[in-house]
């Protein structure tokens, strides 16, 4: 087919050159395709390399322990993507011996690898004849083809893969997937896409209806929550503060924090100083005031995190806590981070 044709062309000349695709390595393939997941390949690269050095097989990250996981990770997000990808690598280095299922079906059956991630890996390590859909391939389809069924729907996915199986070059399935995706990221790009230098100009019937930036169709909109974090720096006299390890389920699972007073609005400072006071009586408080003047905020996915740190110093001697100068060694969500080395905590 001339658009399968013409897409392999264009990926041979304009490709980028990256690790993940000069190796049929099923391990370093899904370590890449996990990271990638909500994530830019300018900010995964970094992380992947950083991971194939600490980890340079499977069983390295089998063996390895989940902060150190957590903590190389630190700054990607959706953590949940790590904790899986750790449990995964345990399941196939142990039970399988090291070698990853080499087929869709049983790959599917592994903990964080869902349609996408699966059809990735059992295309580009096995050669498998099966499409990938991402949010790239949505959006080229439904733009060359002018499909308005809204990719938010159930029935969406399937409507995707069936097409894309009809494209897809039975003895090319990972450079056909490699390079529609690749031409999602390059060139039909979600906004202002400069349709003038597009091998497809003369047959994307959504450019020649002019439709370009109304496809493809998206009507659900994740609804934000808003909820607003104090953190509480405990000082003593002998450097020592205090951090926890969040081990509910959310946000944030098996990352350390320092101990946080959440609230359901913006308070003011008085009532926040009386809060602290209130929850850590058995301190002796003798100082409390803020770090950061103005309020942090941290957008996730479906939460508007609204945050303050508050430094409180106290007489008594800390005795469960940790030296300042070593929290930085744990894992922290990246905004704790952050303030971390700001301030030099």
């Amino acid at each position: 087919m001339d658009f399968s044709n013409s897409l392999l062309l264009w990926y041979l000349q304009n490709k980028r050159d990256l690790p993940w695709r000069n190796t049929a390595n099923p391990y370093f393939i899904w370590l890449s395709e996990i990271m990638l997941q909500q994530t830019r390949v300018a900010q995964g690269l970094p992380y992947f390399m950083s991971f194939t050095e600490a980890f340079p097989s499977i069983f390295d990250l089998a063996n390895a322990d989940e902060e150190q996981v957590l903590k190389l990770w630190q700054g990607l997000g959706y953590y949940s993507r790590a904790r899986n990808m750790h449990k995964t690598a345990q399941i196939v280095a142990f039970e399988f011996d090291g070698n990853f299922p080499d087929n869709y079906n049983d790959l599917l059956k592994l903990k964080g690898i869902g349609e996408y991630t699966a059809a990735a890996i059992a295309s580009f390590a096995f050669n498998e004849v099966v499409p990938v859909v991402d949010a790239n391939v949505f959006r080229v389809l439904s733009r060359y083809f002018d499909i308005t069924t809204d990719i938010a729907t159930s029935g969406a996915k399937k409507e995707y893969t069936a097409l894309a199986k009809e494209l897809i070059p039975k003895d090319k399935p990972a450079l056909f997937n490699q390079a529609i995706m690749e031409f999602g990221a390059l060139q039909c790009v979600p906004k202002k896409p400069n349709c003038n230098i597009c091998i497809f100009n003369n047959s994307c019937v959504a450019l020649q209806k002019k439709k370009v930036a109304e496809l493809p169709v998206k009507s659900k909109k994740t609804k934000v929550t808003n909820r607003y974090f104090n953190y509480v720096i405990f000082l003593d006299n002998y450097e020592n503060t205090i951090i926890t390890k969040r081990t509910q389920k959310g946000i944030w699972q098996n990352l350390y924090e320092f101990p946080v007073i959440e609230t359901n609005e913006d308070l003011d400072f008085e009532t926040i100083v009386n809060k602290i006071q209130e929850k850590f009586s058995k301190n002796a408080i003798t100082s409390i005031e803020i770090y950061n003047k103005q309020q942090i905020i941290h957008k996730l996915s479906h939460q508007k995190l609204h945050i303050n740190f508050y430094k409180v110093t106290i007489s008594n001697k800390i005795t469960d806590g940790i030296k300042l100068n070593l929290v930085r060694n744990f894992p922290f969500p990246i905004v704790i981070y952050n303030f971390i080395e700001k301030y030099s905590i």
